[in-house]
């Protein structure tokens, strides 16, 4: 429960709006920098080329590899002699019956790593430049006005 009372609260808003104020400002007239902007789009890049190799290089090889030796009792000469039968069967299958499984473990490779893709999106959300600059700015910019803010700003 705030224990602020009306006219402190009427004196408090004007402030905070003045930082929300100076802050969009800034991100405007940082967008117009074509070092931020580069800066922007290679952070872009990066960011979604990790994601991509993150879920769809990483986690669907990792399991593949996981599941098995887990269900093999962490013995990999368990796991080799459950395999080579079926690695057999699979090159001496027809080529139906071989087009069919590699598009099945392909539409597993796929759906492991759009679900990891998904949850790495919402787990590792995109950290702007923009955003780092308005912050570095306004800790300054707090500096310089401080006197003026109210505590909690």
């Amino acid at each position: 429960m705030s224990t602020t009372s009306g006219p402190e609260k009427a004196i408090q808003a004007p402030e905070v709006a003045a930082y929300w104020t100076e802050r969009r400002e800034y991100i405007k007239r940082i967008r117009k920098s074509p070092e931020v902007r580069q800066r922007f789009w290679r952070e872009v890049v990066i960011y979604l080329a990790r994601r991509l190799l993150w879920s769809f290089g990483f986690f669907p090889v990792f399991m593949a590899f996981w599941i098995p030796l887990v269900l093999s009792s962490f013995n990999p000469v368990v796991m080799a002699s459950d395999l080579i039968p079926l690695l057999q069967d699979f090159v001496n299958s027809n080529p139906e019956v071989q087009a069919t499984t590699l598009s099945t473990l392909i539409t597993a490779w796929a759906s492991v790593g759009f679900f990891f893709l998904v949850f790495d999106f919402v787990l590792t959300p995109f950290k702007s430049p923009y955003e780092y600059e308005a912050d570095v700015y306004m800790r300054a910019w707090e500096q310089l006005n401080h006197e003026q803010l109210p505590a909690k700003v």
